[in-house]
C-alpha cells in the first residue's frame, strides 16, 4: 500500500489520466450500449466510476464536493466525463490539504470490513481500474476508438508506425 501521500497522488494522476482518456471517447449515443438488458449499461458504469470516488473516499474523514448518486444515469457524455474530471480534482486537493503520511495508516470500517486509509485509496484504483476494463469492452461493441492505457491499443500501433499485434 502507499507510505506516503505523494505516492498515492502520483499514481492517482496516472490511473485517473487513463479513466480519463476512457470517459472522452463516449459519446451519447454509446451510453446505451449493454452485454444484455440485465445488465448495466457503458452509461451506467461510466457514472458508477465518477460517482464512486466521492462513495468512497467519504467513508474516511475526507470531505469534498462531487457526485455521489449513482443513479438515475445522465445522458450526455460529456457531462459523465466533465464530472469525472471535477471529481479526480476535488479527491486529489482533499487527499493533498487534508491528510498526512500518517493519515495513510489509520484504520476506517469500509462498508463491514476494517481498512487502512491507505488500503481504501488503494482500492479506489482498482475499483476504477476495474470498470474502465468493462467499458473498454462495451465501447468496442459500440465501435468507439478504444484510447491505449498500458500500451498502444488496436489503431494506435499505425500511428507509431508499427504493425499491431496478429489477431
Amino acid at each position: 500500500m502507499f507510505q506516503t501521500l505523494d505516492g498515492f497522488l502520483k499514481l492517482w494522476n496516472f490511473e485517473a489520466d487513463a479513466t480519463q482518456k476512457i470517459l472522452n471517447q463516449l459519446t451519447d449515443e454509446s451510453l446505451s450500449q449493454e452485454v444484455t438488458p440485465e445488465n448495466w449499461t457503458l452509461g451506467r458504469i461510466a457514472w458508477h466510476t465518477v460517482t464512486a470516488i466521492n462513495v468512497i473516499a467519504t467513508q474516511t474523514d475526507l470531505t469534498f464536493d462531487s457526485p455521489n448518486q449513482d443513479y438515475p444515469v445522465p445522458t450526455s457524455a460529456k457531462f459523465i466525463s466533465d464530472s469525472y474530471q471535477k471529481a479526480r480534482t476535488a479527491l486529489f486537493q482533499a487527499v493533498k490539504n487534508q491528510w498526512t503520511d500518517s493519515s495513510l495508516g489509520e484504520i476506517k470500517d469500509f462498508f463491514g470490513q476494517k481498512m487502512s486509509n491507505s488500503e481504501l485509496l488503494f482500492f479506489m484504483i482498482q475499483h476504477q481500474i476495474h470498470h474502465r476494463g468493462q467499458m473498454t469492452i462495451l465501447m468496442r461493441q459500440a465501435g468507439l476508438t478504444i484510447p491505449g492505457l498500458y500500451g498502444p491499443s488496436k489503431e494506435e500501433w499505425a500511428m507509431i508506425g508499427m504493425a499491431a499485434p496478429k489477431m
